[in-house]
């Protein structure tokens, strides 16, 4: 099953939710918790890992990520770009990004396609166990910018040059997040 616009939040559900609490967190650019800078992602430090693997993936969502970045307002200094072999490679260099200090978040990249084997199971899951333990273990955020479909019409689908681009979608939930993460007390990885 797909997201459908029954799924949505709607417009109003974080004004009401924040009208009725003593305070409420929102990363987004202008929310209550990250600040009134519209330039949500200045001063953001980002590492985008990306699997050479069906790289032509990984290319599209970088790109997309890129342009969001650049559209946030961060610097091309601030953001660090890392090729690795494949999926299963992305959760080590997400660790040793975090643990660097260098970086405020990573989004990783890749594809993982199914086929007719078990090992789309096991890449995937594997990738996705993998990065959410980094980011448990560190407290830095890591966004699972991997796509993992049944085929590469849908990979392609997903990584199109245009709003819908999900390396771009990675790219804004890693600024949200790092603002989210500043705004709650004690929080910093």
């Amino acid at each position: 099953m797909t997201s459908s616009d029954l799924t949505l939040l709607p417009a109003d559900a974080k004004a009401r939710a924040a009208a009725r609490v003593g305070r409420s967190i929102d990363g987004s650019a202008g929310g209550s918790g990250g600040g009134d800078d519209p330039v949500a992602g200045t001063g953001v430090r980002v590492a985008l890992a990306c699997a050479e693997f069906n790289g032509g993936i990984s290319h599209r969502l970088l790109v997309g990520a890129l342009d969001a970045l650049d559209a946030a307002g961060l610097d091309a200094d601030s953001v660090t770009v890392a090729w690795v072999p494949g999926a299963f490679e992305l959760p080590l260099v997400a660790r040793q990004f975090a643990r660097s200090g260098s970086v405020d978040a990573v989004v990783c990249f890749g594809a993982v396609i199914r086929g007719d084997t078990g090992h789309y199971d096991f890449v995937a899951g594997e990738c996705a166990r993998g990065l959410q333990q980094v980011q448990l273990d560190t407290g830095v955020p890591v966004i699972f910018g991997v796509l993992t479909t049944d085929t590469v019409d849908q990979a392609l689908e997903r990584s199109e040059d245009d709003a819908s681009n999900k390396g771009r979608e990675a790219a804004l939930t890693a600024i949200e997040m790092v603002r989210i993460l500043a705004a709650i007390p004690g929080a910093g990885g």
